[in-house]
Protein backbone atom coordinates (compact mmCIF):
# COMPACT_ATOMS: atom_id res chain seq x y z
CA UNK A 1 0.00 0.00 0.00
CA UNK A 2 2.23 2.97 1.17
CA UNK A 3 6.02 2.33 0.18
CA UNK A 4 8.51 4.65 2.06
CA UNK A 5 11.00 4.46 -1.27
CA UNK A 6 8.21 5.87 -4.01
CA UNK A 7 8.17 8.98 -5.84
CA UNK A 8 5.08 10.30 -3.65
CA UNK A 9 6.35 11.14 0.08
CA UNK A 10 4.49 8.93 2.86
CA UNK A 11 2.73 12.20 3.81
CA UNK A 12 1.01 12.54 -0.01
CA UNK A 13 0.36 8.82 0.33
CA UNK A 14 -1.81 8.89 3.39
CA UNK A 15 -3.42 11.63 2.08
CA UNK A 16 -4.37 10.04 -1.56
CA UNK A 17 -5.39 6.52 1.03
CA UNK A 18 -7.25 8.70 3.50
CA UNK A 19 -4.89 7.04 6.61
CA UNK A 20 -3.20 9.15 9.53
CA UNK A 21 0.32 9.45 8.61
CA UNK A 22 0.36 8.65 12.55
CA UNK A 23 -1.33 5.41 11.95
CA UNK A 24 1.55 4.19 9.20
CA UNK A 25 4.33 4.77 11.94
CA UNK A 26 2.32 3.54 14.56
CA UNK A 27 3.90 -0.36 15.57
CA UNK A 28 1.52 -2.22 17.89
CA UNK A 29 3.00 -3.80 21.09
CA UNK A 30 3.00 -7.28 21.13
CA UNK A 31 0.82 -8.57 24.62
CA UNK A 32 2.36 -9.46 27.88
CA UNK A 33 1.77 -12.74 29.73
CA UNK A 34 0.19 -10.83 32.65
CA UNK A 35 -2.92 -9.58 29.90
CA UNK A 36 -2.85 -13.22 28.29
CA UNK A 37 -3.17 -14.60 31.68
CA UNK A 38 -6.39 -11.86 32.71
CA UNK A 39 -7.67 -12.61 29.35
CA UNK A 40 -7.83 -16.43 30.20
CA UNK A 41 -9.13 -16.00 33.26
CA UNK A 42 -11.85 -13.96 32.35
CA UNK A 43 -12.62 -16.11 29.96
CA UNK A 44 -12.81 -19.08 32.15
CA UNK A 45 -15.09 -16.99 35.11
CA UNK A 46 -17.37 -15.69 32.32
CA UNK A 47 -17.81 -19.46 31.01
CA UNK A 48 -18.78 -20.69 34.58
CA UNK A 49 -20.63 -17.43 35.27
CA UNK A 50 -22.24 -15.66 31.86
CA UNK A 51 -24.67 -13.86 33.92
CA UNK A 52 -21.78 -11.66 34.98
CA UNK A 53 -20.94 -8.40 34.21
CA UNK A 54 -17.91 -6.44 34.88
CA UNK A 55 -18.32 -5.08 38.16
CA UNK A 56 -19.07 -9.13 39.44
CA UNK A 57 -15.94 -10.28 37.33
CA UNK A 58 -13.81 -7.80 39.29
CA UNK A 59 -14.89 -9.16 42.29
CA UNK A 60 -14.47 -13.01 41.38
CA UNK A 61 -10.87 -11.76 40.18
CA UNK A 62 -10.52 -10.18 43.74
CA UNK A 63 -11.10 -13.19 45.55
CA UNK A 64 -8.46 -15.06 43.51
CA UNK A 65 -6.06 -12.80 44.64
CA UNK A 66 -5.67 -10.41 41.67
CA UNK A 67 -6.57 -6.71 41.36
CA UNK A 68 -7.80 -5.08 38.17
CA UNK A 69 -9.83 -1.81 37.56
CA UNK A 70 -13.70 -2.08 36.16
CA UNK A 71 -12.51 0.02 33.11
CA UNK A 72 -9.89 -2.79 32.48
CA UNK A 73 -12.25 -5.35 33.15
CA UNK A 74 -14.50 -3.77 30.56
CA UNK A 75 -12.39 -3.52 27.73
CA UNK A 76 -11.24 -6.68 28.26
CA UNK A 77 -14.45 -7.96 27.55
CA UNK A 78 -14.93 -6.05 24.66
CA UNK A 79 -11.89 -6.99 23.13
CA UNK A 80 -12.97 -10.72 23.88
CA UNK A 81 -16.92 -10.19 22.99
CA UNK A 82 -18.23 -10.74 26.05
CA UNK A 83 -21.16 -9.70 26.82
CA UNK A 84 -23.51 -10.48 30.50
CA UNK A 85 -26.86 -12.83 29.67
CA UNK A 86 -29.51 -10.51 31.41
CA UNK A 87 -33.21 -10.37 30.87
CA UNK A 88 -33.79 -7.46 27.89
CA UNK A 89 -36.65 -5.01 28.73
CA UNK A 90 -39.97 -6.63 27.52
CA UNK A 91 -42.13 -3.67 26.37
CA UNK A 92 -43.62 -5.38 23.17
CA UNK A 93 -46.30 -6.94 25.26
CA UNK A 94 -49.81 -4.89 25.04
CA UNK A 95 -52.18 -4.76 28.46
CA UNK A 96 -55.24 -6.72 26.98
CA UNK A 97 -57.05 -4.12 29.35
CA UNK A 98 -56.50 -1.52 27.49
CA UNK A 99 -58.75 -0.21 25.41
CA UNK A 100 -57.39 -0.35 21.35
CA UNK A 101 -58.35 2.43 19.12
CA UNK A 102 -59.23 2.02 15.37
CA UNK A 103 -57.03 3.98 12.85
CA UNK A 104 -59.04 6.42 11.40
CA UNK A 105 -56.48 7.54 8.13
CA UNK A 106 -56.41 3.73 7.15
CA UNK A 107 -58.83 4.68 3.85
CA UNK A 108 -58.19 8.42 3.51
CA UNK A 109 -56.38 10.21 1.03
CA UNK A 110 -54.90 13.28 2.04
CA UNK A 111 -53.91 15.49 -0.71
CA UNK A 112 -54.16 19.20 0.60
CA UNK A 113 -53.09 21.07 3.44
CA UNK A 114 -54.88 21.01 6.50
CA UNK A 115 -56.49 17.99 6.31
CA UNK A 116 -55.17 16.25 8.77
CA UNK A 117 -53.69 17.13 12.09
CA UNK A 118 -51.47 15.35 14.48
CA UNK A 119 -50.61 15.94 17.97
CA UNK A 120 -48.45 15.23 20.61
CA UNK A 121 -48.04 14.98 24.45
CA UNK A 122 -44.59 15.15 25.48
CA UNK A 123 -44.14 15.29 29.40
CA UNK A 124 -41.06 17.42 30.11
CA UNK A 125 -39.75 17.41 34.16
CA UNK A 126 -39.37 20.63 35.59
CA UNK A 127 -35.57 21.94 36.38
CA UNK A 128 -35.21 20.83 40.17
CA UNK A 129 -36.35 23.89 42.56
CA UNK A 130 -38.79 25.10 39.98
CA UNK A 131 -42.30 24.95 41.47
CA UNK A 132 -45.23 27.40 40.26
CA UNK A 133 -45.70 28.74 43.79
CA UNK A 134 -42.91 30.24 43.37
CA UNK A 135 -43.15 31.35 39.84
CA UNK A 136 -46.62 32.86 41.15
CA UNK A 137 -44.78 34.98 43.92
CA UNK A 138 -42.28 36.16 41.46
CA UNK A 139 -45.53 37.34 39.53
CA UNK A 140 -46.70 38.86 42.30
CA UNK A 141 -43.31 40.84 43.45
CA UNK A 142 -42.80 42.38 39.96
CA UNK A 143 -46.74 43.81 40.13
CA UNK A 144 -45.37 46.08 42.76
CA UNK A 145 -45.98 44.83 45.81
Amino acid sequence: MITPNAELSINRQCALLGVARSSFYHRPRAESAEEIDLLARLDRIFTDHPVYGSRRLQVALEREGILVGRRRIRRLMKKLGLCAVRPKPNTSKPNHEHKIYPYLLRDKVIDRPNQVWATDITYSAPRPGWSGERMSGMQRRKGGK
